[in-house]
């Protein structure tokens, strides 16, 4: 930008007329007598101040600034399918991602854009904002102690995304240093449920241990932001809690899925809604690994209640199946020669179950146990 002043004409000589880039109405001239005696004063323009062009651009300077402020450079160890799902979604709101695999995915990490390395080394020396464990659930202490932490920066933070929480959150407490962050958090989603959008679904957090100071809970907060603006549903919740939910919901769901798998179920030309549903209940948890669906069983402590009330509830519904059944063979043996007669036992409730880790009773022990509460 120029900045012009005007300042009058003070010493206009006769003969000369300034160079300007047009003559101005009262530049004297030579061949006009009657304006060499007048000699008005003219205005000129004389160049005061400029901007001169800068080492950088300003504003774009301020531009980077703000983004670097703002932004994260995440390493996702782990990336395998799950990994490279949330990778998209990472790159795609700006932030820097790093990725290291026990197998070489160089290849798909450039067509994400996603900076691969080899060794995990190379990896904690580009000092990442957050460590993300994108790992099975079986092989995440291995993957963990075989970190090089001294290379990473002091307050760095972890997180992970498996599907039970409180066997990571142990684990980071035993293994971490006291200055590194954690939080638990686990996606209630994956590749095929999330491939549309995020929208609406859970994802569950807990923030284990952050560090007192504003930039390191300003760093866990934009890394919760980035499922927040994706539309999840926020939901802070313990470790603890979530595995007794999730042993309710996410275990039974693969387990109920993988049962039918056995039964091998097909389509039909006269599929019902129902049906259907259910085949899609197949596709979805076969589709995981089973290493994923026996790390719900083994590292989930409320699992295998959930398992036993599953047989239990099945041998049940056999029985009371089975006990209809023999109602109607003694109607059409007996005929009208029991009406009245009234049977005790027509419907069997499943028993309260102990708690995680006491055997079951047998039946015969049950049958005996109740028998005791009333003689």
């Amino acid at each position: 930008m120029i900045s012009l002043r005007l300042q009058p004409y003070t010493n206009v000589k006769p003969n000369e007329c300034p160079s300007l880039p047009f003559p101005p109405l009262s530049c004297p001239s030579r061949f006009s007598p009657l304006n060499l005696s007048r000699r008005r004063i003219a205005p000129r323009l004389i160049i005061r101040a400029m901007d001169t062009t800068q080492h950088f651009d300003y504003e774009s300077h301020l531009s980077q600034r703000l983004t670097k402020s703002t932004k994260l450079k995440i390493a996702i160890v782990g990336f395998g399918n799950f990994g490279q799902f949330l990778a998209k979604t990472l790159v795609k709101q700006g932030h820097t991602v790093f990725a290291h695999s026990r197998s070489d995915y160089s290849e798909k990490a450039a067509e994400l854009e996603v900076s691969f390395f080899k060794d995990a080394d190379d990896l904690c020396e580009e000092h990442p904002d957050v460590i993300l464990l994108c790992t099975s659930i079986i092989s995440t202490e291995f993957v963990l102690r075989s970190l090089p932490l001294q290379r990473l920066k002091r307050n760095t933070l972890f997180v992970d995304v498996l599907s039970v929480k409180e066997f990571p959150k142990s684990l980071f407490l035993q293994i971490l240093p006291q200055d590194f962050d954690i939080l638990c958090t686990h996606p209630m989603f994956g590749p095929e449920s999330g491939k549309e959008s995020w929208k609406d679904l859970s994802f569950v957090y807990d923030k284990v241990r952050i560090g007192n100071g504003e930039s390191r809970e300003l760093r866990c907060e934009r890394f919760l932001d980035i499922f927040k603006n994706e539309g999840c549903r926020m939901v802070g919740m313990s470790c603890a809690e979530h595995d007794r939910h999730a042993a309710e919901s996410q275990f039974i769901t693969h387990t109920m899925g993988r049962v039918l798998e056995k039964s091998s179920l097909h389509s039909t030309p006269i599929n019902t809604k129902g049906y259907e549903t259910l085949l899609n209940l197949v596709d979805n948890t076969t589709s995981d690994s089973f290493d994923l669906y026996y790390g719900l069983f083994m590292y989930n402590k409320n699992a295998m209640e959930q398992l036993e009330r599953l047989v239990l509830a099945f041998e049940s519904l056999k029985t009371e199946l089975c006990g209809h059944l023999h109602d109607l063979l003694r109607k059409q043996l007996f005929g009208k020669a029991e009406e009245g007669v009234e049977r005790p036992g027509d419907r069997m409730l499943l028993p309260e179950l102990p708690q995680n880790g006491s055997l079951l009773f047998s039946r015969s022990e049950n049958t005996n146990k109740e028998r005791s509460y009333f003689f």
